[in-house]
């Protein structure tokens, strides 16, 4: 028999919680998937299904019978778990509960199998997500994007938390104890912070082939529900205000996340992970989610839209480490690149470009020339970004791919509003609105700068983002 398809069934196992929700003991089956959900005996219980069959029994205080399984990382765990509240003479939840899981069994399945699944999954939660971020192998925050506007006060905190724990900056729901903590035990948590009144699901995706040792984390925090119209409605920072911003104060926030929610159940239908279902309906449903991403971009768009067109715009002045900025860029950018093949690399020593610009905007720049390129680019490519001095007084940083390149014509109409770089993306996908490099022009020379646009010496593109120097 393949070992892939191999089958392992015991009897069952036991274990015992307390009322903190840790698993005090447990037979060796349970333990080894204790273990390999991150967690430890006795320690916090790691594996987040009988997690939440445990804290039903105690709120209850009855007990809950019912099929149960897992992912270890590796195989699938099944069993049928009975739940038992260990009680103390008073149904008041505070004691622990006894566990029982019959007919444990764990199945390894075919590996492409597996892995598509998670993808899957992993594609619904981004659809999903309000918040993103990227984390280094230690958790600690690199960079951090919010969408929802009761988010914004935690992407300022994040900003200017770079390097420190991604849990410092928010409130853990039934987690006492504090970093470090295996991610594990973390993916899958509930927590709150600062801003919001609303309750966020925990994701944490490992990046790297080894996810036992990740080389850093995709952080999403996904809203339990969406935010009510007007219920958070944000001052619009300096230079930004304007009475004619009807959708990015108005309208953005608010379909937001209905419009996340179609992409994910949507992507939900497509994978079949609700149920079987016949090809042309899978079919449909992944129309409706490419279309819900559109969509979600083009709100995005012409959000930003508004605000470059609002009368007297401008924006802040720091000072912006290139190097990092790009860096940080690429790392947002990851995943995607991954998925089609394509490399990124980025070159510039840190603290040789340092521009007198505005950090956000720059990232928001950066985002938009390396998600071109990457769309843009064949499979298998690389997608080069260099940060460097760029004469007196000045800072560039560029991103050069290795697609068809940018015809003299195309080059006059590039950056026009609605144009879309008149060159077929690879594979003929869609091209999305046609504002984000107008945008991004825009926004350059809001900070004194220019985005300029050549070939590469590959025959690709080259787009260069020039700004002043910061005085040091």
């Amino acid at each position: 028999m393949n070992t892939m398809d191999r089958r392992d069934t015991l009897l069952g196992a036991r274990g015992v919680t307390d009322a903190r929700d840790w698993l005090l003991n447990a037979d060796e089956p349970l333990a080894e998937l204790q273990a390999r959900c991150g967690g430890r005996v006795p320690g916090p219980l790691a594996i987040p299904e009988l997690l939440d069959l445990v804290r039903q029994t105690r709120r209850m205080g009855l007990k809950i019978a019912r099929e149960f399984s897992a992912f270890d990382g590796e195989a699938m765990v099944s069993g049928f778990a009975r739940i038992h509240p260990a009680r103390s003479g008073e149904d008041d939840g505070k004691t622990g509960c006894e566990v029982l899981v019959e007919n444990w069994q764990r199945s390894l399945p075919p590996a492409t199998e597996g892995r598509a699944y998670a993808e899957r999954l992993d594609a619904i939660d981004r659809a999903a997500a309000e918040v993103s971020a990227r984390l280094d192998a230690r958790q600690r925050l690199q960079v951090l994007s919010a969408l929802a506007p009761d988010a914004m006060e935690l992407q300022a905190a994040g900003m200017a938390a770079a390097g420190q724990v991604w849990s410092e900056l928010v409130e853990l729901q039934g987690i006492a104890h504090h970093q470090p903590l295996h991610w594990r035990l973390l993916d899958g948590a509930l927590c709150r912070f600062a801003g919001s009144r609303r309750e966020w699901r925990v994701r944490l995706i490992p990046l790297g082939p080894d996810a036992q040792n990740p080389a850093g984390f995709e952080l999403l925090l996904i809203a339990d529900e969406p935010l009510a119209p007007g219920a958070h409605q944000p001052a619009a920072p300096e230079g930004e205000a304007s009475a004619t911003r009807l959708i990015g104060s108005a309208l953005a926030p608010v379909l937001r996340q209905p419009v996340a929610r179609i992409i994910a159940n949507a992507e939900t239908i497509r994978a079949r992970l609700a149920g079987p279902l016949r090809d042309e309906y899978s079919d449909y449903a992944g129309t409706i989610a490419s279309a819900g991403q559109h969509l979600a971009a083009m709100l995005g768009d012409l959000a930003d839209l508004e605000v470059v067109e609002t009368p007297g715009f401008s924006t802040a002045r720091e000072k912006v480490d290139l190097a990092d900025a790009a860096a940080r860029a690429a790392g947002i950018l990851g995943v995607r690149a991954q998925n089609r093949e394509i490399r990124l690399v980025t070159h510039g020593e840190p603290g040789a470009a340092l521009a007198n610009a505005e950090f956000r905007r720059v990232l928001q720049i950066l985002i938009n020339l390396i998600g071109n390129a990457i769309a843009y680019s064949p499979a298998g490519s690389t997608v080069t970004i260099t940060a460097a001095p760029a004469g007196e007084g000045r800072v560039c940083v560029s991103v050069a791919d290795e697609g068809p390149g940018i015809t003299p014509e195309q080059a006059e109409h590039i950056f026009d509003k609605f144009e879309r770089l008149g060159r077929d993306s690879d594979g003929g996908k869609d091209k999305g609105s046609g504002l984000g490099l107008y945008i991004s022009r825009r926004l350059a020379e809001a900070m004194e700068g220019e985005l300029l646009v050549g070939a590469a010496e590959s025959g690709g593109a080259l787009f260069t983002l020039e700004l002043p120097a910061f005085a040091v």
